[in-house]
């Protein structure tokens, strides 16, 4: 039997009304035209076009208008008046009756298959019938109602009920003369227990500073782009064959103010991309700007999966940040924590009361180390969720790729949990078999539309096919942080060299499999934290051997196969562990050894970036041959990077003990003189400026090449030489 007036008005006042526009707004009754509000905090309400007066009907705030259709607006504006005497005048929402959702865009978002979801979730500048306002949409299926409350009404889950789409769980309401700039929040009524609870917004593209957390309605669209030349060349080139060096950057802690305050994007865009340039680095990776509470997070435990955080400006103010990297010529990826969130009340954790966008068991639900709730990535709309947020950052803020952290604890059930406290997939095996499908979503969905724009994977473990394409069953990530060079190249480097050589084995290892992925060499944030100390002080020895160390490993790394990536504060050996609530130690570019060290970096970058032989094969093994990796007792590399060019040939030896090799005879592939190119022992570095101008290859065959030469090693230090033409040519830097 249909409710009566009766039935829905009490529900109205109880606030547990799924659908107010059966009961309020314009509508026809008993042959008349009736304009029905709910106004709780108002004690005199009138029809504004017809300057009449509604009746209370009773006093809770519900009035009532009745009379002729012809004289009744059909979006009609109400005056009221609150307790407090306050004027306010507004149209009636409830008298915009009709959805302003597609029904095709929510029957994709409830396949799982609606790319940009937040094109019509969230809070939207929308207009009906020439009126402006701000369409909202949540979804929330376990809720009884769900109401927008904010600064405009008293922040009280009477005032504005939504109504829900069917089955879809997706609620909506357009309210207009809302102004863009309005605090907003949902307040949702759980179905089972009735519990009332106060959420933001997971799809709000803007949030109020912390420790604040209320969504903001955006500003219309408007940001003059200046980049299209930079797409254009990034959908075109062959990013796999191009140089990449990546500098790592928390916002917050690279540069503050005088006073240790945060710089604003802009701010941050003009002096970074300066820096960025000078140093040489195509790229900068930031650690999460998406919205999050705690700063101690780094920005890993995000709330705001749509919105660059407050703490540095505006939404538009992190779009000139993008822009100017791009007319500059760098590249901007953007850390991305699809793996877990917090449980702060406010957000995502049991969003409607129920278990929504994570699991109802805990050994699928939540992460036992960091505290945090999982994604429930086998639900439809939850990967929507995920994937929509990528392609917001993609094609909203021009962004060039998504690092996505903590890959492995996605890919396994049982990741860091103890026996009997996980569940294994329909077969029996640890695999997240829904991780593993969202994740190839992901990939294809993105990379797909965005040719150019890059996922990257920091995965862990040695998962087959991470960056190989889906269709060969790969995960399909573009690239993957290798891990296992990493840990295996600093284990190497702590030790003392008279020990080094019982590990030759360390550094050789990793070209078992350094091209069966596409990887990149990290040097992140996550090695110069939690007493790890930094990289400086991870080397061993005296201070002279400690910074003749740290230039040796970066020589080794950017000679390597594999693209490059180093955090802030590392290209110039700062000494303290980094701290993200203080800014870097700039002043410490004044002493000799540090700006040696961020001179050897910008070089590297520019050998690296000139020279086809050290990047065009990043990935594949006809850019890498050894000369010699067998020499464990004097703890020396050697080897040759080769490009497409037969001429792009670069010879690389290295040597990590602190005693020079005077006379040491490497095999060369061609006759003729060779000029040194780096030597990371130079004195514009603060070495000993041991080394070689040049060296003639002799007529003997050495390490089963037919030409030798012979060289001066410097301690710990790498060198790189290139062969010279018969002009002479060949060795300018």
């Amino acid at each position: 039997m249909p409710a009566s007036i009766e039935e829905h008005l009490a529900r109205i006042l109880e606030a547990r009304h799924h659908d107010p526009f059966q009961i309020l707004g314009r509508r026809e009754e008993a042959g008349e035209a009736v304009l029905r509000v709910h106004l709780p905090h108002a004690r005199e309400a009138r029809v504004a076009d017809l300057d009449e007066p509604m009746t209370p009907l009773g006093t809770h705030g519900l009035y009532e208008w009745r009379g002729s259709a012809e004289r009744l607006p059909r979006r009609p504006r109400i005056r009221w008046w609150d307790h407090d005497g306050a004027e306010r005048e507004q149209h009636d929402p409830y008298s915009f009756e009709a959805p302003q959702l597609p029904d095709f865009d929510i029957h994709l978002f409830n396949e799982g298959r609606h790319w940009h979801a937040y094109r019509f979730l969230g809070a939207h500048p929308h207009s009906v019938d020439g009126v402006p306002g701000v369409r909202f949409a949540v979804w929330a299926p376990a809720a009884e109602r769900v109401s927008v409350v904010g600064d405009f009404n008293r922040w009280d889950g009477r005032c504005h009920p939504m109504r829900v789409r069917g089955g879809s769980g997706v609620w909506e309401l357009f309210l207009p003369d809302l102004p863009p700039g309005s605090l907003y929040k949902y307040e949702i009524r759980n179905r089972d227990s009735g519990a009332v609870l106060l959420k933001t917004d997971p799809y709000g593209q803007q949030f109020e500073l912390r420790p604040q957390t209320a969504g903001i309605v955006p500003q219309p669209g408007g940001f003059a782009w200046a980049d299209q030349d930079w797409l254009h060349r990034r959908a075109a080139e062959d990013w796999l064959h191009r140089p990449m060096s990546v500098y790592e950057v928390h916002l917050g802690s690279w540069q503050q103010d005088e006073d240790g305050h945060f710089l604003n994007y802009r701010e941050l865009a003009r002096r970074l991309v300066a820096y960025v340039r000078e140093t040489g680095f195509t790229h900068v990776e930031l650690l999460p700007v998406t919205e999050h509470p705690y700063d101690g997070s780094w920005g890993y435990q995000t709330t705001g999966y749509y919105a660059p955080t407050s703490r540095f400006g505006t939404p538009d103010d992190f779009r000139f940040f993008v822009n100017h990297c791009h007319e500059h010529g760098i590249g901007v990826i953007l850390d991305w924590a699809p793996g877990h969130f917090p449980r702060d009340a406010h957000a995502l954790a049991r969003f409607d009361g129920s278990a929504l966008y994570e699991h109802e068991d805990p050994r699928l639900g939540e992460h036992r180390d960091w505290g945090t709730l999982i994604f429930n990535y086998g639900r439809n709309e939850v990967k929507n969720f995920l994937i929509s947020s990528a392609m917001y950052w993609v094609e909203e803020f021009h962004i060039d790729g998504l690092r996505v952290d903590a890959v492995a604890s996605m890919l396994y059930l049982d990741y860091s949990r103890e026996e009997g406290d996980w569940l294994p997939n329909k077969f029996g095996g640890n695999e997240n078999l829904d991780a593993i499908q969202f994740l190839r979503d992901l990939n294809s969905s993105v990379q797909g539309r965005h040719p150019g724009a890059l996922i990257i994977a920091e995965e862990s473990t040695s998962w087959p096919q991470v960056t190989r394409p889906t269709w060969l069953g790969g995960l399909g990530f573009a690239l993957k942080w290798n891990m296992g060079w990493m840990n295996d190249t600093l284990e190497y480097f702590k030790k003392d060299p008279v020990h080094r050589h019982f590990h030759h084995d360390q550094l050789t290892f990793g070209l078992l499999y350094a091209f069966t992925e596409n990887f990149v060499l990290p040097f992140s944030h996550d090695e110069v934290v939690h007493g790890k100390r930094s990289l400086l002080y991870r080397m061993p020895g005296d201070e002279w051997q400690r910074f003749a160390n740290l230039r040796l490993l970066y020589t080794y790394m950017w000679t390597y196969p594999g693209k490059k990536l180093l955090f802030m504060g590392c290209e110039y050996g700062q000494g303290n562990e980094w701290d993200a609530a203080r800014a870097l130690e700039w002043h410490l570019l004044q002493y000799p050894f540090h700006a040696g060290v961020r001179q050897l970096v910008g070089d590297l970058n520019a050998l690296y970036t000139r020279e086809p032989a050290l990047h065009h094969f990043d990935f594949e093994w006809q850019g890498f041959e050894w000369i010699d990796c067998h020499d464990a007792g004097q703890s020396v590399l050697s080897y040759l990077r080769k490009g497409p060019d037969p001429a792009d040939v670069l010879v690389c030896a290295m040597n990590f003990t602190p005693v020079p090799r005077e006379g040491y005879r490497i095999g060369v592939p061609a006759p003729g003189r060779y000029r040194e190119v780096l030597n990371s022992d130079s004195r514009y570095y603060g070495g000993s400026n041991l080394g070689n101008l040049e060296a003639e290859a002799e007529d003997i065959p050495w390490m089963g090449r037919p030409y030798s030469v012979v060289l001066t090693l410097p301690p710990l230090a790498g060198i790189v030489l290139r062969p010279m033409d018969a002009s002479g040519q060949g060795g300018e830097d």
